[in-house]
């Protein structure tokens, strides 16, 4: 989850994000670096009896970040690795079930789906200082958050049509997920929160929300009880979710997917939940930011026509999953602002937990129900 930064989460401590920017809405990261010579020497060392003879070369932690984990770049053997390593003391996500990640990218590589491959997971936390795993680095570029990209970057100076190929392109890739058979991946079902589905998600969030922050976010705890208020039947078969479903977690080469990222909030549930972060997180980068939507995009109504299709089913209750959008947003914020505050970036004062673009959109939201 990258929402303080718009490339791979890097660093070496936890990354830190800058005081947030009040226009954009979203935090600019700082990275803390760790020693890439020592880090380097441990790389040697514990490569060399996977990958024997191979040295590291090219090693980069590069300098924007999310908090959600901390990336490693090199090459060995003549090819690229990105070695991702489990946050500690600051992170986004109250249990990083990074092992998880690991058996998921493992399985949905080996069924075919445009996922890293994983070659390594390492639970030894002495090494780098937390468990850690091993991808294939994949060619590509990803729409940024930091600046949004309706705002800036190279999503505003590639043409409209290679825009709805990108968009329409993640619909697919994102249908493909939904379509692979749940069995063996039944670990991703966060159980401890209530049975599988909205009753699970809302146990989760509201657990997430007062964990994230040490202060209150009005409008997420109003969600929140219109949503417990008001939530759908689910007569449809639970699939397995991407989580973090967006096209800034995608890298894209001309329009094609070449690699979908951040499987940390991947669970079981409807379809429509993936689909409502999809939409919701361009609306705010757009909408929710102030700027102008570029054109080439499609529709959220022509996007729903779309996935209708892909799906192969009618879509259902897309109000409901909006709403739940905003409240996942709000709380991750909340928590981006929590770690400025432990951080000294900000006064414990500070405003922007609670008072930010994602919990404005979420007002907006509330407000058109």
């Amino acid at each position: 989850m990258y929402f303080c930064s718009h490339g791979p989460e890097v660093g070496g401590a936890p990354a830190r994000c800058a005081p947030p920017s009040r226009e954009r809405g979203t935090p600019m990261p700082i990275p803390d670096q760790r020693d890439p010579e020592v880090t380097r020497t441990v790389l040697n060392r514990w490569l060399a009896g996977r990958l024997p003879g191979a040295e590291v070369e090219r090693l980069q932690t590069p300098a924007t970040s999310g908090f959600s984990a901390e990336t490693i770049m090199f090459s060995a053997g003549g090819r690229g690795f990105v070695a991702k390593v489990a946050p500690t003391n600051y992170q986004i996500f109250p249990e990083p079930r990074f092992e998880e990640q690991y058996r998921l990218l493992a399985e949905l590589r080996r069924r075919g789906l445009p996922v890293p491959e994983v070659f390594w997971y390492e639970p030894d936390a002495s090494l780098l200082g937390a468990p850690f795993l091993v991808m294939g680095a994949i060619s590509g570029r990803a729409p940024s958050d930091m600046p949004p990209y309706h705002m800036e970057g190279w999503v505003t100076e590639i043409s409209p049509a290679e825009r709805s190929a990108m968009w329409d392109n993640g619909l697919v890739a994102m249908a493909a997920v939904h379509a692979q058979p749940v069995a063996g991946l039944e670990y991703v079902d966060q159980t401890g929160y209530g049975p599988t589905g909205l009753r699970q998600r809302l146990g989760y969030w509201d657990h997430y929300l007062h964990w994230a922050y040490a202060g209150k976010v009005p409008v997420a705890e109003r969600a929140l009880e219109w949503l417990r208020a008001h939530q759908p039947p689910e007569p449809h078969e639970p699939r397995l979710l991407w989580g973090d479903s967006r096209i800034g977690n995608i890298l894209f080469v001309d329009g094609a997917v070449a690699g979908v990222l951040d499987w940390e909030m991947a669970t079981l549930g409807q379809p429509e939940e993936d689909l409502a972060w999809y939409l919701y997180l361009d609306r705010h980068h757009g909408e929710g930011v102030g700027a102008e939507r570029l054109p080439g995009f499609p529709t959220a109504r022509e996007t729903v026509a779309r996935y209708t299709g892909l799906l192969g089913r009618p879509l259902a209750d897309l109000e409901y999953y909006e709403v739940l959008s905003g409240l996942k947003f709000a709380a991750v914020m909340a928590r981006i602002g929590q770690l400025m505050i432990s951080y000294g970036l900000v006064p414990a004062d500070d405003p922007f937990p609670h008072t930010n673009t994602a919990t404005r959109l979420l007002a907006t939201v509330l407000e058109e129900l």
